[in-house]
Protein backbone atom coordinates (compact mmCIF):
# COMPACT_ATOMS: atom_id res chain seq x y z
CA UNK A 1 0.00 0.00 0.00
CA UNK A 2 1.12 3.18 -0.61
CA UNK A 3 1.69 6.03 2.33
CA UNK A 4 0.46 9.26 3.04
CA UNK A 5 0.77 12.09 5.94
CA UNK A 6 -2.31 13.42 7.60
CA UNK A 7 -3.13 14.92 10.54
CA UNK A 8 -4.26 12.13 13.07
CA UNK A 9 -6.31 12.45 16.20
CA UNK A 10 -5.45 9.58 18.46
CA UNK A 11 -7.49 10.51 21.30
CA UNK A 12 -8.56 13.56 23.17
CA UNK A 13 -6.04 15.98 23.01
CA UNK A 14 -3.29 13.30 21.25
CA UNK A 15 -2.93 13.87 17.97
CA UNK A 16 -0.27 15.05 15.60
CA UNK A 17 1.39 14.56 11.72
CA UNK A 18 2.17 10.63 11.28
CA UNK A 19 2.48 8.61 8.08
CA UNK A 20 0.11 6.49 7.53
CA UNK A 21 -1.17 3.61 4.73
CA UNK A 22 -3.41 4.55 1.93
CA UNK A 23 -5.76 1.67 0.95
CA UNK A 24 -7.24 1.08 -2.42
CA UNK A 25 -9.92 2.20 -3.74
CA UNK A 26 -13.10 0.19 -4.03
CA UNK A 27 -16.71 0.77 -5.38
CA UNK A 28 -17.62 4.08 -6.24
CA UNK A 29 -14.89 5.75 -4.54
CA UNK A 30 -12.88 8.78 -5.77
CA UNK A 31 -9.41 9.42 -4.81
CA UNK A 32 -8.41 13.39 -4.21
CA UNK A 33 -5.26 14.83 -3.79
CA UNK A 34 -6.27 17.05 -0.89
CA UNK A 35 -5.05 20.98 -1.67
CA UNK A 36 -6.90 23.27 1.25
CA UNK A 37 -8.86 21.56 4.08
CA UNK A 38 -10.10 24.65 6.54
CA UNK A 39 -10.09 24.39 10.27
CA UNK A 40 -13.61 24.28 11.03
CA UNK A 41 -14.67 25.99 14.44
CA UNK A 42 -16.51 22.76 15.68
CA UNK A 43 -12.70 21.23 14.98
CA UNK A 44 -11.11 22.85 17.88
CA UNK A 45 -13.24 21.25 20.53
CA UNK A 46 -13.23 17.88 18.87
CA UNK A 47 -9.41 17.75 19.41
CA UNK A 48 -9.50 19.00 23.14
CA UNK A 49 -12.29 18.84 24.82
CA UNK A 50 -15.17 16.76 22.97
CA UNK A 51 -13.30 14.14 21.12
CA UNK A 52 -14.61 11.93 17.57
CA UNK A 53 -16.89 9.35 17.34
CA UNK A 54 -13.93 7.08 16.15
CA UNK A 55 -10.35 6.71 16.69
CA UNK A 56 -7.35 7.13 15.45
CA UNK A 57 -9.32 9.55 12.63
CA UNK A 58 -8.19 12.23 10.25
CA UNK A 59 -10.22 15.39 10.92
CA UNK A 60 -11.13 17.99 8.31
CA UNK A 61 -14.28 18.42 6.76
CA UNK A 62 -13.66 21.46 4.94
CA UNK A 63 -11.64 20.73 1.85
CA UNK A 64 -10.91 20.69 -1.53
CA UNK A 65 -8.41 18.91 -3.89
CA UNK A 66 -7.44 17.67 -7.64
CA UNK A 67 -8.71 13.96 -8.29
CA UNK A 68 -6.08 11.64 -8.85
CA UNK A 69 -7.68 8.20 -9.18
CA UNK A 70 -11.21 6.61 -9.48
CA UNK A 71 -12.11 3.07 -8.88
CA UNK A 72 -15.05 3.29 -11.65
CA UNK A 73 -14.09 3.14 -15.16
CA UNK A 74 -16.51 5.92 -16.02
CA UNK A 75 -15.16 8.07 -13.18
CA UNK A 76 -11.76 8.12 -14.39
CA UNK A 77 -12.72 11.14 -16.81
CA UNK A 78 -12.41 13.33 -13.65
CA UNK A 79 -8.87 12.98 -13.41
CA UNK A 80 -7.33 16.01 -13.31
CA UNK A 81 -10.16 17.93 -12.46
CA UNK A 82 -10.57 20.32 -9.19
CA UNK A 83 -13.42 19.86 -6.69
CA UNK A 84 -15.03 20.82 -3.00
CA UNK A 85 -16.10 18.16 -1.58
CA UNK A 86 -19.86 17.49 -0.04
CA UNK A 87 -18.53 16.12 3.01
CA UNK A 88 -21.63 14.75 4.66
CA UNK A 89 -22.25 10.67 4.04
CA UNK A 90 -25.91 10.16 4.47
CA UNK A 91 -28.03 6.82 4.73
CA UNK A 92 -30.30 7.46 1.83
CA UNK A 93 -32.99 5.17 3.67
CA UNK A 94 -34.71 7.17 6.24
CA UNK A 95 -37.37 9.46 5.42
CA UNK A 96 -35.26 12.72 5.53
CA UNK A 97 -32.69 11.23 2.74
CA UNK A 98 -36.11 10.03 1.08
CA UNK A 99 -37.02 13.93 0.83
CA UNK A 100 -33.58 15.15 -0.06
CA UNK A 101 -32.65 16.42 3.62
CA UNK A 102 -29.52 15.20 4.39
CA UNK A 103 -28.26 17.26 6.57
CA UNK A 104 -31.62 15.54 8.86
CA UNK A 105 -30.40 11.99 7.76
CA UNK A 106 -30.74 9.67 10.97
CA UNK A 107 -27.85 7.67 10.14
CA UNK A 108 -25.42 9.01 8.46
CA UNK A 109 -21.30 9.46 8.06
CA UNK A 110 -19.39 12.13 8.04
CA UNK A 111 -15.82 12.69 6.60
CA UNK A 112 -13.71 14.24 9.17
CA UNK A 113 -15.46 13.24 12.01
CA UNK A 114 -17.11 9.59 11.89
CA UNK A 115 -14.64 8.82 9.10
CA UNK A 116 -11.06 9.77 8.06
CA UNK A 117 -11.38 13.45 6.02
CA UNK A 118 -9.26 16.05 4.68
CA UNK A 119 -5.95 17.17 6.73
CA UNK A 120 -4.65 14.55 4.86
CA UNK A 121 -2.28 14.47 1.50
CA UNK A 122 -5.49 12.50 -0.04
CA UNK A 123 -8.38 11.83 1.07
CA UNK A 124 -10.82 8.60 -0.36
CA UNK A 125 -14.50 10.45 -1.24
CA UNK A 126 -17.27 7.24 -1.53
CA UNK A 127 -18.96 9.00 -4.59
CA UNK A 128 -18.70 11.60 -7.32
CA UNK A 129 -22.12 12.33 -5.96
CA UNK A 130 -19.64 14.35 -3.31
CA UNK A 131 -17.75 16.12 -5.61
CA UNK A 132 -19.24 19.64 -6.79
CA UNK A 133 -16.98 21.37 -10.09
CA UNK A 134 -15.91 24.68 -10.20
CA UNK A 135 -16.16 25.83 -13.93
CA UNK A 136 -13.69 28.63 -13.32
CA UNK A 137 -9.92 28.08 -14.02
CA UNK A 138 -9.31 31.27 -11.61
CA UNK A 139 -11.27 29.73 -8.78
CA UNK A 140 -8.47 28.88 -6.16
CA UNK A 141 -8.19 25.18 -4.00
CA UNK A 142 -8.51 27.85 -1.03
CA UNK A 143 -11.53 29.18 -1.99
CA UNK A 144 -13.15 25.55 -3.31
CA UNK A 145 -12.27 24.51 0.73
CA UNK A 146 -14.15 27.09 2.01
CA UNK A 147 -17.60 25.79 -0.54
CA UNK A 148 -18.80 24.43 3.03
CA UNK A 149 -18.72 27.33 5.47
CA UNK A 150 -20.14 29.67 2.67
CA UNK A 151 -22.98 27.27 1.90
CA UNK A 152 -23.78 26.90 6.03
CA UNK A 153 -23.83 30.71 5.51
CA UNK A 154 -26.10 31.18 2.96
CA UNK A 155 -28.60 28.87 3.94
CA UNK A 156 -28.64 30.84 6.97
CA UNK A 157 -29.92 33.89 5.16
CA UNK A 158 -32.30 31.59 3.05
CA UNK A 159 -33.78 30.18 7.00
CA UNK A 160 -33.94 33.89 7.56
CA UNK A 161 -36.26 35.00 4.34
CA UNK A 162 -33.59 37.60 3.39
CA UNK A 163 -34.85 39.29 -0.09
CA UNK A 164 -34.05 42.27 -1.42
CA UNK A 165 -34.81 45.57 0.38
CA UNK A 166 -34.86 43.98 3.72
CA UNK A 167 -32.52 45.28 6.98
CA UNK A 168 -30.26 42.05 8.05
CA UNK A 169 -28.75 42.21 11.73
CA UNK A 170 -26.30 39.40 12.30
CA UNK A 171 -24.41 38.52 15.34
CA UNK A 172 -21.06 37.33 15.11
CA UNK A 173 -18.29 38.53 12.72
CA UNK A 174 -16.42 35.47 12.45
CA UNK A 175 -15.76 33.23 8.97
CA UNK A 176 -19.79 32.53 8.48
CA UNK A 177 -21.26 35.36 9.99
CA UNK A 178 -19.13 38.35 7.25
CA UNK A 179 -20.42 35.56 4.50
CA UNK A 180 -23.74 35.64 5.81
CA UNK A 181 -23.43 39.29 5.41
CA UNK A 182 -22.00 38.96 1.84
CA UNK A 183 -25.14 36.56 0.99
CA UNK A 184 -27.65 38.84 2.31
CA UNK A 185 -26.36 41.80 -0.08
CA UNK A 186 -26.14 39.20 -2.83
CA UNK A 187 -30.03 38.50 -1.99
CA UNK A 188 -30.60 41.77 -2.49
CA UNK A 189 -30.74 43.14 1.37
CA UNK A 190 -30.56 47.09 1.63
CA UNK A 191 -29.06 47.30 5.19
CA UNK A 192 -26.59 44.91 6.66
CA UNK A 193 -25.38 45.60 10.30
CA UNK A 194 -22.94 43.00 12.39
CA UNK A 195 -22.56 42.68 16.18
CA UNK A 196 -19.52 41.32 17.25
CA UNK A 197 -17.93 42.26 21.02
CA UNK A 198 -14.37 41.71 19.91
CA UNK A 199 -12.23 44.84 18.80
CA UNK A 200 -9.90 42.92 16.36
CA UNK A 201 -13.15 40.68 14.98
CA UNK A 202 -15.02 44.47 14.69
CA UNK A 203 -11.82 46.14 12.94
CA UNK A 204 -11.51 43.03 10.40
CA UNK A 205 -14.94 43.27 9.47
CA UNK A 206 -14.56 46.87 8.72
CA UNK A 207 -11.60 46.63 6.94
CA UNK A 208 -13.87 44.61 4.68
CA UNK A 209 -16.51 47.49 4.34
CA UNK A 210 -18.90 45.91 6.80
CA UNK A 211 -21.27 47.80 8.71
CA UNK A 212 -20.48 46.37 12.34
CA UNK A 213 -21.26 47.85 15.81
CA UNK A 214 -19.27 46.99 19.15
CA UNK A 215 -22.34 45.97 21.47
CA UNK A 216 -20.21 46.57 24.44
CA UNK A 217 -19.40 49.78 23.38
CA UNK A 218 -22.42 51.41 22.01
CA UNK A 219 -26.58 50.57 21.69
CA UNK A 220 -27.32 48.17 18.87
CA UNK A 221 -30.96 49.82 18.77
CA UNK A 222 -28.86 53.34 18.22
CA UNK A 223 -26.65 52.23 15.50
CA UNK A 224 -29.64 50.72 13.75
CA UNK A 225 -30.89 53.87 13.93
CA UNK A 226 -27.87 55.92 12.42
CA UNK A 227 -27.60 53.60 9.31
CA UNK A 228 -31.35 52.72 8.49
CA UNK A 229 -33.59 55.18 10.43
CA UNK A 230 -34.95 52.69 12.37
CA UNK A 231 -34.41 50.85 15.72
CA UNK A 232 -35.47 47.42 14.53
CA UNK A 233 -34.74 45.17 11.48
CA UNK A 234 -36.75 42.74 9.11
CA UNK A 235 -33.94 39.58 9.60
CA UNK A 236 -31.71 38.94 12.44
CA UNK A 237 -29.34 35.99 12.06
CA UNK A 238 -27.84 35.17 15.66
CA UNK A 239 -24.52 32.83 14.97
CA UNK A 240 -22.82 33.07 18.21
CA UNK A 241 -25.15 30.76 20.04
CA UNK A 242 -25.40 32.72 23.40
CA UNK A 243 -27.72 34.41 26.04
CA UNK A 244 -26.90 38.12 25.22
CA UNK A 245 -27.54 37.54 21.22
CA UNK A 246 -30.39 35.52 21.71
CA UNK A 247 -32.06 38.10 23.87
CA UNK A 248 -30.77 41.00 21.66
CA UNK A 249 -32.24 39.46 18.65
CA UNK A 250 -35.54 39.58 20.28
CA UNK A 251 -35.45 42.75 20.70
CA UNK A 252 -34.10 44.28 17.81
CA UNK A 253 -36.35 42.16 14.93
CA UNK A 254 -39.86 44.03 14.30
CA UNK A 255 -42.82 42.96 14.82
CA UNK A 256 -43.60 40.02 12.23
CA UNK A 257 -39.91 39.49 11.39
CA UNK A 258 -37.68 36.48 11.22
CA UNK A 259 -34.56 35.37 13.54
CA UNK A 260 -32.65 32.49 11.60
CA UNK A 261 -30.96 30.61 15.18
CA UNK A 262 -27.24 29.73 13.46
CA UNK A 263 -25.48 29.18 16.52
CA UNK A 264 -24.50 26.97 18.77
CA UNK A 265 -26.13 27.14 21.75
CA UNK A 266 -23.79 27.48 25.07
CA UNK A 267 -24.90 25.52 27.73
CA UNK A 268 -26.25 28.12 30.02
CA UNK A 269 -28.06 29.95 27.09
CA UNK A 270 -31.52 31.07 27.99
CA UNK A 271 -34.05 33.40 27.08
CA UNK A 272 -35.39 36.34 29.76
CA UNK A 273 -39.21 35.99 30.19
CA UNK A 274 -39.91 39.18 28.53
CA UNK A 275 -38.19 38.36 25.09
CA UNK A 276 -40.48 35.20 25.69
CA UNK A 277 -43.62 37.34 25.58
CA UNK A 278 -42.21 39.57 22.83
CA UNK A 279 -41.58 36.64 20.83
CA UNK A 280 -45.19 35.71 20.93
CA UNK A 281 -46.39 39.22 20.85
CA UNK A 282 -44.32 40.18 17.83
CA UNK A 283 -45.13 37.32 15.93
CA UNK A 284 -41.95 36.59 15.32
CA UNK A 285 -40.91 33.64 12.63
CA UNK A 286 -38.03 31.66 14.87
CA UNK A 287 -36.27 29.46 11.64
CA UNK A 288 -33.76 26.58 13.38
CA UNK A 289 -30.64 26.58 11.30
CA UNK A 290 -28.50 23.38 10.61
CA UNK A 291 -25.99 22.80 8.07
CA UNK A 292 -27.08 23.20 4.58
CA UNK A 293 -29.23 21.75 1.76
CA UNK A 294 -27.65 19.60 -1.01
CA UNK A 295 -30.62 17.95 -3.15
CA UNK A 296 -31.15 19.26 -6.32
CA UNK A 297 -34.37 20.33 -6.31
CA UNK A 298 -35.17 23.04 -5.61
CA UNK A 299 -31.88 24.11 -5.85
CA UNK A 300 -28.46 22.68 -4.12
CA UNK A 301 -26.81 25.43 -2.20
CA UNK A 302 -23.70 24.14 -2.91
CA UNK A 303 -23.54 24.17 -6.65
CA UNK A 304 -24.87 27.99 -5.72
CA UNK A 305 -22.35 28.78 -3.56
CA UNK A 306 -19.88 27.33 -6.19
CA UNK A 307 -21.34 29.63 -9.62
CA UNK A 308 -21.14 32.26 -7.40
CA UNK A 309 -17.66 31.95 -6.44
CA UNK A 310 -17.02 31.31 -10.56
CA UNK A 311 -18.80 34.62 -10.90
CA UNK A 312 -16.74 36.22 -9.01
CA UNK A 313 -20.02 37.39 -6.62
CA UNK A 314 -18.62 35.99 -3.52
CA UNK A 315 -15.46 37.07 -2.01
CA UNK A 316 -13.87 34.33 0.52
CA UNK A 317 -10.27 34.52 -0.11
CA UNK A 318 -9.81 37.39 2.30
CA UNK A 319 -10.96 35.61 4.99
CA UNK A 320 -8.09 33.21 5.28
CA UNK A 321 -5.63 34.46 7.87
CA UNK A 322 -3.62 31.87 8.79
CA UNK A 323 -1.67 28.55 6.46
CA UNK A 324 0.46 25.99 7.36
CA UNK A 325 1.43 23.10 5.45
CA UNK A 326 0.83 19.44 7.35
CA UNK A 327 3.98 19.85 9.50
CA UNK A 328 2.65 22.67 11.06
CA UNK A 329 -0.42 22.16 11.71
CA UNK A 330 -0.55 20.67 15.05
CA UNK A 331 1.13 23.83 16.09
CA UNK A 332 -1.66 25.86 14.43
CA UNK A 333 -4.52 23.91 16.19
CA UNK A 334 -2.39 24.93 19.58
CA UNK A 335 -2.28 28.13 19.06
CA UNK A 336 -5.63 28.95 18.06
CA UNK A 337 -6.67 26.75 21.21
CA UNK A 338 -4.63 28.18 23.69
CA UNK A 339 -5.62 32.06 22.04
CA UNK A 340 -2.21 32.78 21.10
CA UNK A 341 -3.77 33.79 18.04
CA UNK A 342 -6.80 35.73 16.45
CA UNK A 343 -8.12 34.13 13.68
CA UNK A 344 -10.74 34.36 10.61
CA UNK A 345 -10.27 30.92 8.96
CA UNK A 346 -6.93 29.08 9.44
CA UNK A 347 -6.40 26.69 6.52
CA UNK A 348 -4.31 23.89 5.77
CA UNK A 349 -2.26 23.80 2.59
CA UNK A 350 -0.46 21.91 0.60
CA UNK A 351 1.94 23.99 -0.97
CA UNK A 352 2.46 25.94 2.57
Amino acid sequence: MKKMKALRLRSIGDFGCEEVELRDLKANEILMKVEACGICGSDIPRVFELGAHVFPITIGHEFSGTIVDAAQEEDRELIGKKAGVFPLIPCNECEHCETGHYAQCMNYNYLGSRCDGGFAQYCIIPSKWHLIFSENPKVTGKELAMIEPATVAQHAVRRGGVTAGDSVLIFGAGPIGIMAARWSRIFGARHVIMVDIDPVKKQFAADRNLDIVNSMEEDIGDFLEKMTGKKSVDVVIEGTGTSAAWNQAVKYVRTFGSIALLGNPHKDTNIQLQNHSQILRKEIEIHGVWNSYYASAPMNEWEYTVKMLDQGRLEVEDLITHTSGMEGLEQLFRDIYEHRITICKAMYCADS
